[in-house]
């Protein structure tokens, strides 16, 4: 458990988010660099994160925020604040930017099975085709 000044929770959240284009161009440094922003922006928010896999076509994130915090914010942070980190400082080197696709999947933690997740992959790749 964790606390604040004025709650007591235990609240994690697994979010699952796409490259735009659904592109694999999470690989070997541009992962590695997507990883360590994804944990500075955690730092800086105060969340922790209790999972990361960061995979060549999607990032499963587990972390564990404070009430204040939507779900619908957390996605926010760490898509945009990690797209325009990382635009910032790598662009330049290879060019490439990274964008992340429209929408993410939110759960609590511990609740959602691998085939919930298959299912908003599958879903956001028809509605990209």
């Amino acid at each position: 458990m964790k606390t604040t000044r004025h709650a007591t929770y235990n609240l994690n959240y697994h979010i699952v988010w796409l490259p735009k284009y659904r592109n694999s161009v999470l690989k070997g440094e541009v992962a590695d660099r997507v990883r360590t922003i994804l944990h500075e922006i955690a730092d800086d928010k105060g969340l922790e994160i209790l999972d990361l896999t960061v995979q060549p076509d999607h990032i499963h994130l587990f972390v564990s925020s404070p009430p204040k915090h939507a779900p619908s914010l957390l996605a926010n942070w760490f898509k945009g604040i990690s797209s325009r980190k990382y635009n910032h400082r790598y662009a330049n080197h290879n060019g490439e930017k990274i964008g992340w696709a429209r929408g993410y999947y939110a759960g609590t933690a511990g609740h959602v099975s691998s085939e919930t997740v298959m299912n908003y992959i599958q879903r956001h790749e028809e509605d990209n085709s």
